[in-house]
C-alpha cells in the first residue's frame, strides 16, 4: 500500500517565507556591495573635481608638483607606482613559482609544513615593518653593495645603460620594487601553491609513466593545467604592489620627479597621498590629492577588470579545446 506523507500547510508556508527571506537578504548584500563602490568612486570623483576642471588634462600629462605655485601634475607618482609595481612582479615571479614548485612537487614532508606556514607568516608582517626594514637594513646594503656593481657593470652598456646610471642613494626606485617584490611573494607563492594542489594525481603519474622528468611534468602538465589560477594569483600581487603605502613610503625617496635611472629617488600615489594630505593647504592641494586617489582606483579597477578577461579567454579557450 502506498502512502504518501502530507505536507503540512504551515510549514510550507514558512519554508517559502524563509525562501524569499533569503533571496531578499543576498540580494541586498549584492547591492550593497555594488553601491558601496559606486559610493566611493561618485565621492572619489566629487572631491577631485576642482582640480581636474582646473588643470584639465594637463593634470595627468605634467610632471611637475609645486604646492607654493599650486601646480600640480599626476605624472611622477602614477609613472612611479606602474614602475614599482611591475618592476616588483618581475622579480617575484620566479621566486614565487620556486617557492610554490619546491612545497608542491618537491619537499619533503617533514620541510613542507614549516615553510609553507614561514610564507604565509610573511603575508601577517605589517607593512611599516617592511618599510622599517628596508630603510634600515636593506638600503644601506644596496647603497654599498648591490648599486655600485650596477653603476660599474651595467651603466656604461648602451641600451639600458641609463636605468643604471647616477650615484647610488640607496633609496630609490629600485629599492622599493625590492620591498614590494618580498611583499607580494606570500600571496603570489600562496595561491600558486593552492592551485598546484588541485592538479590530479593522474595526471602526473601517467607524465611519469611515460618517462617524462620533474622538470617535463611541472612544465608540460603541472603549469599548462594551473595556468589560469596562475594569472590569477599574480594579479593579486600586483594589485597589492599597486596600492601598498607605508613600505614603500620609506625607500622610495618621495621625490616628485621622473629619473630615467632606477636608483633615483621618486615617488607613488599611495606615498604622495600618505606624505602630504595632513598638510595640505587649500583647495586646489586637497582635490589634487583626492585626484591622485582617484587615478590610483581607476589603476586598480582597471587592472583587475583586464585580468578578469583574460581569465575568461583563457578559460573559454580551455573549454572549445577540450
Amino acid at each position: 500500500m502506498n502512502t504518501v506523507a502530507a505536507i503540512d500547510p504551515r510549514h510550507a508556508a514558512g519554508q517559502r517565507l524563509r525562501e524569499r527571506v533569503f533571496r531578499g537578504a543576498t540580494l541586498v548584500a549584492a547591492i550593497a556591495v555594488l553601491a558601496l563602490l559606486g559610493g566611493v568612486a561618485l565621492s572619489l570623483l566629487a572631491g577631485a573635481w576642482p582640480a581636474l576642471a582646473h588643470f584639465r588634462l594637463g593634470f595627468l600629462t605634467r610632471e611637475i608638483w609645486n604646492p607654493v605655485t599650486e601646480q600640480f601634475g599626476a605624472l611622477a607618482p602614477v609613472y612611479g607606482t606602474v614602475v614599482t609595481s611591475v618592476l616588483a612582479l618581475l622579480l617575484a615571479i620566479p621566486v614565487s613559482l620556486g617557492v610554490a614548485i619546491f612545497l608542491t612537487e618537491m619537499a619533503p614532508l617533514w620541510l613542507k609544513r614549516p615553510v609553507g606556514v614561514a610564507i604565509e607568516l610573511l603575508a601577517a608582517i605589517p607593512s611599516i615593518i617592511y618599510g622599517i626594514w628596508g630603510l634600515f637594513v636593506l638600503a644601506p646594503v644596496l647603497q654599498r653593495g648591490v648599486q655600485p656593481w650596477l653603476i660599474a657593470w651595467l651603466g656604461p652598456l648602451p641600451v639600458i645603460g641609463k636605468l643604471f646610471q647616477g650615484p647610488p642613494y640607496g633609496i630609490g626606485i629600485l629599492t622599493a620594487s625590492f620591498v614590494l617584490a618580498i611583499m607580494v611573494i606570500p600571496f603570489i607563492s600562496a595561491v600558486m601553491r593552492d592551485v598546484f594542489e588541485t592538479v590530479p594525481d593522474v595526471l602526473k603519474e601517467s607524465g611519469y609513466g611515460l618517462g617524462a622528468t620533474t622538470w617535463e611534468v611541472i612544465w608540460q602538465v603541472v603549469v599548462p593545467y594551473a595556468r589560469t589560477g596562475m594569472i590569477g594569483g599574480i594579479m593579486l600581487g600586483l594589485g597589492r604592489a599597486l596600492g601598498e603605502t607605508m613600505a614603500v613610503t620609506f625607500v622610495i625617496g618621495n621625490a616628485h620627479r621622473i629619473g630615467s635611472s632606477l636608483l633615483a629617488p621618486g615617488t607613488t600615489i599611495s606615498a604622495s597621498i600618505a606624505n602630504e594630505f595632513t598638510e595640505a593647504v587649500g583647495d586646489l592641494y586637497s582635490s589634487s590629492l583626492i585626484a591622485l586617489g582617484a587615478l590610483l582606483f581607476l589603476i586598480t579597477f582597471s587592472v583587475i577588470a583586464a585580468a578578469r578577461f583574460m581569465l575568461l579567454r583563457l578559460e573559454r579557450r580551455a573549454l572549445s579545446s577540450a
